[in-house]
């Protein structure tokens, strides 16, 4: 999109700041007088915004350029990511509850409350430490690579411009600046996403004449389990299992729903986000398909896949058009580094700040999370000539994978930790320090033996290199079948919980009255809803089969 903006898409860029800044100092000017208001927005917050504001943070500009690559290079296989709707729909129904009658902040605190101290202090450091390197790191690249292509200014100068802009509103206005401004940006990045989407079919003419040009393959979500890349099997199990981890326990998405005023308006902003989450088959990757088609045609060329989005804003979009994707993807990149900014901000402040110093105050604790946030800009702005010597690409997928082995224990932990009361303290402890020796086992192997391309590098050889061998997506179902092992046998072979302490935190110590309120939490609505989700998650895996 270098140099193509012309004076309307200026005025439509422009427009769209506005607007954000608007919303962001109106935000500002309510004040934050508590932690519950600074990090939950007061609890206060209605479905719409909830569901709104889970997309916004999961959908990064990385995730755009990167889904639309994809989906000219491979086709639909990735779809099955998106269709973990039905894993937005579980949060709703079978975590949220729990977490909000135990009426936590954080996800380290509920496992204090179920498990102990120990617990929580682990996934604390732990979740801390991988937003400042992964979730940060990834997403002010991005932000980088696209404000420097869009305004014409350096990588550097860029991703400055997005950390300080995307941090000031964060600081200044907490939780309830990040998920109104996340409505805003959630509606432009689809209205810019579903704009480009039309005019592609408009240039290809129909949807069979797409299938004829693209080819059988690229509709083709279900590849065989030996596939080296997508394999069915690893996509819908390895991928559930990585999907339960981010959607239902990570703080990045699940301080969204804490932010409701009840179970049920928590429970439809999933339901809600879990919609949204469809729409990027339909808005990414189809529009990478359209792209391989017109390339096809001869209409566009692009060298490498990530290319393919800005490619195709310039040949099909008209001017003010332009614009108005252009701030998509500010709206993309800057939700998502907002989110990641203030969940870190929460985790430190309460996690560990109030954990060391029980006596703060509020407003001691809402500066304190104000300057945690600030710590977190500025190790994300330092991080930036690390990430421009990496590059992007091969970082991404690195990424993608590593999710793949931090997930299982954390999943393990999370989910018989609510549906079994047995588990124990001791078994959650060592499921997580199993986990992240594994997860190091296998990270080292892979650096050892194998290439930039993921095959084994020539001479390798040995358990270690079998090891490093294995599919990513596979590996997570292999790593989580050994965590729920050992997380039994730990819990069986040591003293139970004592349940008094369990009271409500799972499905066996709910009271009658707990279950009577859960019951009276939903409407006839919300189970229709949520079916008509399925069904249609359903509908799409059928269809796109060879």
């Amino acid at each position: 999109m270098t140099n193509q903006l012309q004076t309307l898409d200026w005025v439509v860029l422009a427009l769209y700041f506005i607007v954000l800044f608007a919303v962001a100092i109106w935000v500002i000017i309510q004040k934050n007088r508590n932690t519950e208001d600074y990090f939950l927005a007061g609890r206060n917050v209605g479905w719409f915004i909830i569901g709104a504001s889970i997309f916004a943070s999961n959908i990064g500009s990385e995730h755009v350029v990167g889904l639309a690559g994809t989906g000219a290079e491979s086709g639909m296989p990735m779809a099955h990511y998106e269709l973990h709707a039905w894993i937005v729909l579980l949060l709703g129904w079978l975590f949220l509850p729990f977490y909000m009658r135990s009426g936590v902040f954080t996800m380290p605190e509920f496992l204090e409350k179920r498990f102990d101290s120990r617990s929580r202090w682990f996934l604390s450091l732990f979740s801390i430490i991988g937003y400042v390197l992964t979730k940060v790191s990834v997403t002010i690249y991005a932000g980088g690579v696209v404000v420097s292509s869009l305004l014409g200014m350096t990588f550097m100068e860029g991703a400055v411009i997005t950390v300080v802009v995307t941090g000031l509103y964060t600081v200044l206005g907490g939780m309830r600046a990040v998920v109104y401004t996340e409505a805003l940006q959630t509606i432009i990045l689809i209205l810019g996403s579903l704009l480009l989407t039309y005019k592609g079919f408009e240039a290809i003419g129909s949807w069979e004449e797409l299938k004829a040009l693209a080819g059988a393959e690229h509709f083709n979500m279900w590849r065989p389990s030996t596939d080296k890349e997508y394999p069915w099997t690893g996509m819908v199990f390895g991928g559930a299992i990585v999907g339960i981890w981010y959607w239902c326990t990570d703080q990045y998405i699940v301080q969204r729903t804490l932010a409701a005023h009840n179970i049920e308006i928590g429970r439809r902003g999933a339901i809600f986000g879990a919609y949204l989450k469809i729409l990027p088959i339909f808005i990414f990757l189809i529009p990478g398909i359209i792209a391989f088609a017109l390339k096809q045609k001869g209409v566009i060329d692009y060298e490498k896949s990530d290319q393919v989005f800005p490619v195709l804003v310039q040949a099909l979009l008209p001017s003010g058009m332009k614009g108005l994707v252009a701030g998509g993807l500010m709206a993309a990149l800057m939700s998502s580094l907002a989110s990641v900014f203030n969940s870190s901000s929460t985790l430190f402040t309460i996690d560990i700040f109030k954990k060391l110093y029980p006596n703060t105050s509020e407003k001691q604790l809402v500066r304190i999370g104000q300057i945690a946030t600030a710590v977190v800009v500025i190790l994300g702005m330092a991080w930036i000539p690390i990430m421009e010597k990496i590059g992007g690409g091969t970082l991404y997928r690195y990424l993608q994978s590593v999710q793949s082995y931090i997930a299982p224990p954390i999943t393990t932990v999370f989910l018989l930790g609510i549906l079994w009361k047995r588990v124990n303290a001791k078994g959650a402890i060592a499921t997580l320090i199993f986990g992240l020796l594994l997860a190091a086992v296998r990270i080292i192997a892979e650096l050892s033996y194998l290439g930039p391309d993921g095959n084994l590098i020539e001479g390798a050889h040995g358990p270690l290199a079998s090891f490093a061998a294995i599919n990513f997506a596979h590996m997570a179902i292999y790593m989580f079948l050994a965590c729920i092992f050992i997380c039994t046998l730990v819990s069986l072979a040591t003293a139970p919980p004592t349940e008094s302490k369990l009271l409500g935190l799972t499905f066996g110590t709910l009271s009658t009255e707990q279950k009577m309120a859960a019951k009276n939490s939903y409407s006839t609505w919300d189970i229709v809803a949520s079916v008509a989700l399925v069904l249609v998650i359903i509908g799409i895996l059928v269809y796109f089969q060879a």
